[in-house]
């Protein structure tokens, strides 16, 4: 099940991070201190983690960023060059380069405090000055690490080319309408949802994912995936399909970038294979895989690691059987 080769390249516009990652065995409340076990430090920020998803997947990724002319900055192109990356389209600016500060519990769970550095100086006249590098993508994938109204840009450029525009977004926050208009496919997890619809965080039950997908596309996008953890996604299309689909059965040890790795991996199997289900299936072993590994770039699997996943998993769990319905099914019973 690898990826279809693809003519365009993937365009990645975002963050670019190094994180500090400590591991203990629960994260810590508000004002308590714990003994970690472990330090670490690894490239990271959403966006590039996004870009060497998709590189290591087997296809042509460019990103559009910026980074400090601290150490940091220097190592993390470095990072995203050896993926595979390019990286014409990333700047130096003075200054410190992104910075994030990850907890990661014996359960998997991450508690995570981003400082943007060199990312907040990422402006819609960088975007302006690679018009051709976007308009000429297969498709384009953003998150909120950087500056809205350069992310607003970014929406606009894509709407204007007809390139398909991939938002993740997070972290939370709400958007405005115009930008949510101009997205091809929006992915959030349930604390981004909850956001977007202007409501208190709570976790969604089932019988409430609908009407959650149903609100995201009535304010202007094309599919909404929402990212549920270890309970899976729910994937609501344009053309009225709705499925909702489990996760893989995996031992978590990290789960930072699990969603990194799922929208890079989206976009790969979207280019590659034009049936988006098919796509959500691919990418959601892709996430599975990332959270049996530490740290952020580091996890992301290679294509062939994926397809050896999916055949031992085609070895454990059999094909589900068509349930009948149109508005809900599951192709696999992985809890």
């Amino acid at each position: 099940m690898c990826p279809m080769p693809v003519t365009k390249p993937i365009v990645v516009i975002g963050s670019i991070n190094f994180d500090l990652v400590s591991a203990t065995e629960r994260i810590p409340v508000p004002g308590e201190t714990v003994v970690g076990s472990t330090f670490q430090t690894f490239p990271g920020g959403k966006g590039a983690n996004q870009a060497v998803a998709a590189s290591r997947l087997g296809t042509e990724v460019a990103m559009i960023g910026k980074l400090g002319t601290d150490s940091f900055g220097r190592e993390l192109k470095a990072g995203l060059e050896q993926a595979g990356v390019n990286t014409d389209a990333i700047g130096f600016v003075e200054g410190s380069s992104g910075v994030a500060q990850i907890i990661t519990d014996a359960q998997g769970n991450n508690s995570i405090t981003v400082v943007p550095g060199a990312n907040a100086q990422l402006l819609p006249r960088d975007i302006q000055a690679n018009v051709d590098l976007i308009r000429n993508a297969g498709a384009v994938l953003a998150q909120l690490e950087i500056p809205l109204p350069t992310v607003e840009a970014v929406g606009e450029l894509c709407a204007q080319y007809s390139v398909p525009f991939i938002l993740d977004p997070a972290p939370a926050r709400p958007l405005p309408d115009a930008l949510v208009e101009n997205v091809t496919w929006l992915t959030p997890n349930e604390t981004e949802t909850c956001s977007l619809l202007h409501q208190g965080f709570e976790q969604l039950p089932d019988d409430a994912l609908e009407a959650a997908a149903s609100a995201l596309l009535a304010r202007g996008c094309q599919n909404v995936i929402l990212k549920l953890g270890a309970r899976g996604c729910y994937v609501a299309l344009s053309d009225g399909r709705r499925k909702r689909w489990p996760s893989y059965p995996v031992r978590a040890v990290d789960t930072t970038a699990a969603g990194d790795a799922f929208n890079g991996a989206l976009a790969v199997r979207l280019l590659g294979d034009k049936d988006p289900l098919s796509a959500v299936e691919w990418a959601s072993a892709v996430a599975a895989i990332s959270v049996t590994r530490h740290g952020a770039q580091p996890s992301m699997p290679m294509a062939k690691d994926v397809e050896h996943f999916l055949e031992k998993e085609s070895k454990i769990i059999p094909a589900a059987k068509p349930s009948g319905k149109t508005d809900c099914g599951e192709p696999f019973t992985a809890a």
